[in-house]
């Protein structure tokens, strides 16, 4: 029988951890880890994991596959506790928000003859732990792949595998490239929601604003009742990524600011661009576009190197500077009409 341990039985790992269950794979055993005895007791009851058993160390030991989903931080010392006992072959992979801290994390403790790929499912709830599991959790979502220097194909493919089995859709990616997009499209605005709570609640008129309050600030601050744990966590792998986005919201926040104090109409158009943005991607996301990063499974290592480090690499690269030289034109051009 096939072993799977699961260490970490939050909202990501029971959820994992029930799709799995659910999906009715046979000669499989899904053993869950956590210090938390109220997530433990959860977990079972919810049917998540066959059984549960500590310390870490014990419950790897004959394992096939590890996943590591924990709160980014704690990743580190799971490593750094699991390294030693884990069998020879032995897959493990993590659900954490962000990649190259963890790549090299992994590198530091994990020993040789295991097979790291780092994961990430873009799936979640604002509310996080076990209650909120959910089998359904992962479909129809990315499921980022970051394979490690020696993961073997067959590594590569058993992540793959736990991805399409829980719904979600396999992309391969780079682990920088992946932490500065990520901080885009899902650490921003959790950032974004956290500010907006913050500069309307400071505000002494919050008594009396709160009571108007309604469906488009409770959808907009949403994030902000994101895990504490998740949200530090993000904040401090990511710092590079983050500081970026947060310097080109401010930049566009100002531009939005001197368009209407000055012209309704610019403004207009502002937002008629942003109208139509948006809904090129609600559009895009009924039907996502399958490149060849996506549920591509390489056939040789080499194949891994060309996908994660080369063509990708570069294809993104020259993105990021095309975008980059049209904001510079577009900032010189309205600079010149002021």
């Amino acid at each position: 029988m096939d072993r799977v341990v699961i260490i970490g039985l939050g909202l990501i790992g029971g959820s994992l951890g029930l799709a799995l269950k659910g999906a009715k794979i046979k000669d499989i055993e899904v053993i869950g880890v956590d210090v938390e005895r109220d997530a433990v007791v959860a977990a079972q009851r919810k049917g998540a994991v066959d059984r549960v058993e500590r310390p870490a160390e014990k419950a790897v030991a004959s394992a096939n596959m590890v996943i590591v989903a924990t709160p980014i931080l704690a990743v580190r010392d799971v490593f750094a506790t699991i390294g030693d006992a884990l069998p020879a072959g032995c897959v493990v992979t993590d659900t954490a928000s962000t990649k190259a801290h963890i790549m090299r994390w992994a590198e530091e403790f994990l020993p040789p003859h295991v097979h790291f790929v780092g994961g990430h499912p873009m799936a979640g709830k604002e509310r996080p732990g076990i209650q909120g599991a959910e089998a359904s959790l992962f479909r129809d979502a990315a499921y980022c792949i970051v394979p490690s220097a020696r993961a073997s194909q067959a590594a590569v493919e058993t992540v793959v595998g736990l991805a399409q089995t829980v719904g979600s859709t396999p992309y391969f990616v780079d682990a920088e490239e992946h932490d500065m997009m990520v901080a885009g499209v899902s650490h921003l605005p959790l950032v974004l929601a956290s500010a907006l709570v913050a500069v309307t609640t400071r505000s002494p008129s919050w008594r009396e604003m709160s009571k108007l309050a309604s469906s488009g600030f409770r959808d907009t601050s949403r994030l902000a009742s994101t895990d504490i744990a998740l949200s530090t966590g993000i904040a401090g792998t990511n710092q590079a990524g983050l500081i970026r986005w947060i310097d080109g919201c401010i930049e566009v926040l100002k531009e939005y600011r001197d368009l209407i104090a000055q012209d309704s109409k610019a403004m207009q158009a502002r937002f008629d661009e942003a109208w139509e943005a948006r809904e090129r991607w609600l559009v895009n996301q009924k039907e996502p576009p399958r490149d060849k990063a996506m549920a591509e499974v390489p056939s040789t290592a080499d194949r891994i190197n060309e996908m994660l480090f080369g063509n990708l690499w570069e294809k993104l690269r020259r993105r990021e500077q095309q975008l980059l030289d049209r904001d510079g034109k577009g900032r010189q051009e309205r600079e010149q009409d002021r």
